[in-house]
């Protein structure tokens, strides 16, 4: 089992570019939260680990992850609201955020006591690594489970707007990267970052059009080209390549530090060319949409 722990939230995605008030379709959403669906939707055994509100937004997110077959017994539920995030796109499909997040559900998230014996593997990232007091809790629940022994992926997506102190978010972020198996960055996180962190024993960088590349500790760089699509907007195609990582190398038995550290070029190769279609299927799609298993093999 593959746990994912984080927020989620509705996406307010405008709908027609270059309006000055266009309408907003609220689409379910949250980095960790698309990142599970997206797992569930590859066909992983996969479990959500988070605090979601008992409104009508939350609700739906429930129903969301229960479609894709997402065990939900690690979730908690508050009375406080959903988190929005008003998304605005770009002329090229990119995506911006404005978070409102204040005194919303999933920031008074809690440690857990355990997960599920059979878990294998945990994914963390976005606001849920940012926002007070629930960072707190996300953050021992990585460095405990790193401490047991699972797999950890992380990928910040560094949302600018949320963080009110740069410096101290870098030095933090610094401190999690013993506990991470798998680092993944899009370039403008390094670029926020200062440049691509050593330290995991593997760095994927995902470079929009210009397609994916890893960077293992052992040295050198594997790099596969991205998946030609018409692209509708790239809301949740992180997300998507966070799954499509952690299907891929689980289907290779590579969920462990050790392994990932001797995964051979080809393997790496196969892992980032799936990586790639499956965001290029969510890219051709409006909001976070991400594949099937079956929409990869067709």
């Amino acid at each position: 089992m593959i746990v994912v722990a984080g927020e989620s939230l509705i996406d307010l995605v405008p709908q027609g570019r270059g309006e000055p008030l266009p309408a907003l379709l609220p689409r379910l959403g949250g980095g960790p939260y698309n990142t599970a669906v997206a797992l569930g939707r590859l066909g992983a055994r996969t479990a959500f680990c988070s605090r979601m509100s008992t409104d009508g937004f939350g609700d739906a997110l429930l129903a969301g992850l229960d479609e894709a077959g997402v065990n939900t017994s690690l979730v908690r539920r508050g009375p406080e609201p959903t988190t929005l995030a008003v998304a605005s796109l770009g002329g090229d499909g990119s995506a911006g955020y404005r978070f409102y997040a204040q005194g919303t559900a999933d920031r008074l998230f809690e440690l857990p006591p355990r997960l599920p014996g059979e878990a294998r593997a945990v994914a963390f990232g976005t606001c849920s690594l940012v926002l007070e007091p629930g960072a707190s809790a996300y953050e021992e629940l990585l460095r405990r489970e790193a401490g047991r022994g699972l797999f950890t992926l992380l990928d910040p997506n560094v949302r600018p707007g949320l963080i009110p102190d740069p410096d101290a978010y870098q030095k933090r972020f610094r401190s999690w990267l013993p506990y991470v198996s798998l680092l993944k960055l899009s370039e403008d996180d390094a670029r926020w970052l200062g440049g691509v962190p050593e330290g995991p024993p593997a760095v994927v960088l995902t470079r929009g059009a210009e397609g994916l590349t890893v960077r293992p500790r052992a040295g050198g760089e594997i790099s596969v080209p991205a998946a030609e699509v018409t692209v509708a907007d790239t809301i949740g195609a992180g997300d998507t390549v966070n799954a499509a990582l952690l299907q891929g190398l689980a289907s290779l038995g590579a969920l462990s530090s050790a392994a990932l550290a001797d995964l051979p070029p080809d393997a790496w190769r196969e892992v980032l060319r799936f990586a790639a279609r499956a965001a290029a299927v969510t890219c051709s799609r409006t909001g976070a949409e991400p594949p099937y298993a079956w929409e990869l093999h067709a």
